[in-house]
């Protein structure tokens, strides 16, 4: 994305902020992995939203209707003996050349300058608890005005959660995101194609993590958007199962659940698939209920649907689908209403996806659930696991299925971006058979 749309951005949270108030956001800290060695530097999403600026010890502020500028962004100075140890700063000048700032400040000054900014302001739009520490100099730069009071400085007299505010912009994907958000679910795919392809009975499941990652990589997904899922066997009935440390075994099956991030922006894709490249029949049977649900339940995103009705179509069919293969005994309503269906599908059927791959945004609004619209962006993932093989015939036992796309909803329906990884078991056969021989 550009400088102009962090600046639409950053001009939508003002229109919902309003006057005589002030936001301000601390970007992420750095943090230790061990010892002197630091996890890779993300920017804080919210962060990132408004601004592009991807260094730490950063602040934004925003300040609507300011004639001095409405956006001032708090930074490190350029320091040529430190940038030859830990690379470029942008500095106070390309704070404002580079990422659109009004002004800028060097950050060792927010302590002397914050203050005089707030002062006079109604409301402060902030996030507490995200970092105790900030929340303490929020709070001390808040007394000090109070204290001054009878110097007729006013001190604000509200703290409005920013995260609100951000959160429902952030639900509504731009056509720049959307850009970012597909390009990032075609690289996945292709990194699932390439686990498909490398896979054989006796690999081990961190080998086939790094054919993923290194797919990322090489297209510019410089880290996963979270922890690659490779469980063969029973591992593929741990939901999030990232040790990724056993041995793949013939007659097995391979959950992947792996996503690569874009310019911060996420993936989330799942396949199943036969280690050896071939189906079981068993396999092969509740795959199908699972692909089913799928397809039932990504048929049910598009405007004016609520949020839970794909999790309702996907319900339905895999406990029809269990009461079948006789994984499930009673009447199909009743084991609905009593979800009896839990002991082999335990989880919801997906979640917003965006910057985070569990993304921002309400799922009900004033009690109901949320209507789908444009713009939004959500998986759709339905799974089954037998973890239990107590009174379950033997061609069950520990198979886990997991299919997952992410799915845009758009004005006239919903468009799949993760639709190039393979899902239907003739692709996937077709495509291992190919690659095996």
């Amino acid at each position: 994305m550009n400088k102009k749309q962090f600046a639409k951005h950053r001009q939508q949270l003002m229109a919902m902020m309003g006057p005589d108030s002030i936001a301000v956001l601390p970007n992420a800290t750095v943090a230790i992995r061990n010892r002197d060695i630091d996890f890779p530097y993300r920017s804080d999403s919210n962060f990132y939203y408004l601004s592009g600026f991807e260094e730490p010890e950063s602040v934004i502020v925003i300040i609507p209707g300011r004639p001095q500028g409405q956006y001032l962004l708090f930074c490190r100075e350029r320091n040529l003996e430190k940038e030859i140890w830990d690379g470029y700063r942008a500095g106070q000048e390309g704070a404002v050349d580079l990422y659109g700032a009004d002004d800028s400040y060097p950050i060792s000054d927010l302590d002397d300058i914050l203050p005089g900014l707030m002062e006079g302001k109604e409301q402060v739009f902030y996030t507490m608890g995200n970092l105790p520490s900030f929340d303490q100099r929020i709070v001390g730069w808040m007394n000090h005005l109070r204290k001054a009071s009878r110097q007729g400085k006013h001190s604000p007299t509200e703290i409005i959660e920013l995260e609100h505010c951000l959160n429902e912009l952030r639900l509504f994907k731009s056509s720049a995101e959307i850009k970012a958000m597909r390009t990032a679910a075609e690289i996945s795919a292709q990194a699932h194609i390439r686990a498909m392809q490398f896979t054989q009975v006796g690999q081990w499941e961190y080998q086939v993590e790094a054919e993923i990652i290194h797919e990322f990589m090489k297209n510019d997904c410089r880290s996963p958007a979270y922890p690659s899922i490779v469980g063969g066997g029973e591992n593929g009935c741990i939901l999030h199962y990232v040790e990724n440390n056993h041995r793949l075994k013939n007659n097995d099956l391979l959950l992947i659940d792996a996503g690569a991030e874009y310019k911060n922006y996420a993936a989330d894709i799942t396949r199943t698939f036969p280690v050896n490249g071939k189906f079981t029949p068993a396999q092969k049977a509740l795959y199908n209920v699972v692909l089913d649900a799928q397809k039932a339940a990504i048929a049910e995103v598009k405007p004016g649907n609520h949020w839970n009705q794909p999790h309702e179509a996907a319900v339905r069919v895999l406990t029809e689908g269990l009461l079948n293969l006789g994984l499930l005994k009673g009447e199909l309503e009743s084991l609905i209403e009593d979800e009896h269906y839990r002991d082999f599908y335990m989880h919801r059927t997906g979640h917003w996806l965006g910057m985070d791959v569990h993304d921002v945004g309400d799922y009900k609004v004033g009690g109901e659930w949320r209507v789908l619209e444009p713009g939004m962006v959500l998986t759709v993932e339905p799974g089954l696991y037998i973890r239990d093989p107590a009174n379950i015939a033997k061609k069950w036992h520990f198979i886990g299925i997991r299919i997952e796309d992410d799915v845009l909803v758009t004005k006239t329906g919903h468009d799949v971006l993760s639709k190039a990884a393979p899902k239907e078991v003739a692709e996937i056969e077709a495509l291992m058979a190919a690659s095996q021989h």
